[in-house]
């Protein structure tokens, strides 16, 4: 080979070498980098019934409700705080299985995993007032005081009106990651909170983007359980606004945790 020929191959070897790092330099920097974590810290605790398969739970009124999933179990409960008795409860038709609830306005809203129906109870006396049907699985549902906010299962986030009616749509990420298997929800200061089905941390939620702001690691609330083995999934999420407090429990776990993140 002449010398010409050699430096000729030089040139054009270096040209791709440039050309390769170029790429992946561009490449690397439009990658998204993922939401950070935080840990916690117990507060306080309260007794839960493990017989409780949770599916939804809120603060209202001074009151803990909670909805409960399995078909013949599924239940809507009113219960005191500081006892864990139940004081009224409405008892869901056998072939439903109740997935989240949420309070707005007059009524406490329950959905269904499959049954494409979300039952309307009155607030005060859970008496069964209406329903209203959805395409699709019902996962969990919170509310920024107007609108209802639901997860699927997906990685999508729908807004309703009191209605049901659906108002848009969110993708929730990760950084580049589309995060799916959204479950119970709570919305606490400006912030959809989310727990992820089969993982022991929630997702801080931006409600315009989808973007997961930041993680919650709840990993070590298991270890407190009197139970372990007979525990399910972190399944829980409750925000008492009159005092700030958050509560967190999963399904057929014994106590309900209050938790400040760090």
């Amino acid at each position: 080979m002449t010398l010409a020929k050699k430096k000729v191959l030089l040139a054009l070897s270096l040209t791709l070498c440039v050309s390769l790092y170029a790429s992946c330099c561009v490449s690397c920097s439009d990658k998204t980098e993922g939401a950070p974590t935080n840990g916690h810290k117990v507060i306080g605790e309260l007794a839960h019934n493990p017989d409780n398969f949770t599916q939804g739970l809120v603060i209202a009124d001074g009151f803990l409700f909670e909805g409960t999933g399995k078909k013949g179990q599924s239940r809507l409960m009113k219960i005191d705080l500081a006892t864990g008795k139940v004081l009224k409860e409405a008892k869901l038709t056998d072939s439903f299985f109740g997935e989240g609830i949420v309070v707005l306005g007059d009524f406490i809203y329950q959905l269904t995993w499959h049954a494409h129906k979300t039952i309307v109870f009155d607030r005060k006396t859970l008496r069964r007032k209406k329903h209203f049907k959805y395409k699709g699985e019902g996962w969990g549902i919170t509310t920024d005081g107007k609108e209802l906010i639901m997860s699927n299962g997906t990685d999508e986030i729908t807004f309703r009106d009191p209605d049901f009616k659906e108002l848009r749509k969110i993708s929730v990420k990760d950084g580049d990651e589309s995060i799916r298997e959204l479950n119970e929800l709570e919305y606490i200061n400006g912030e959809i909170w989310a727990n992820i089905w089969q993982q022991d941390r929630i997702a801080r939620i931006d409600p315009k983007t989808g973007k997961i702001n930041s993680w919650v690691d709840c990993a070590g609330l298991r270890d407190k359980l009197s139970d372990k083995s007979a525990a399910g999934v972190l399944n829980g999420i409750a925000y008492d606004a009159s005092s700030k407090k958050i509560w967190i429990t999963g399904k057929n776990w014994d106590k309900i945790f209050q938790i400040e993140v760090d």
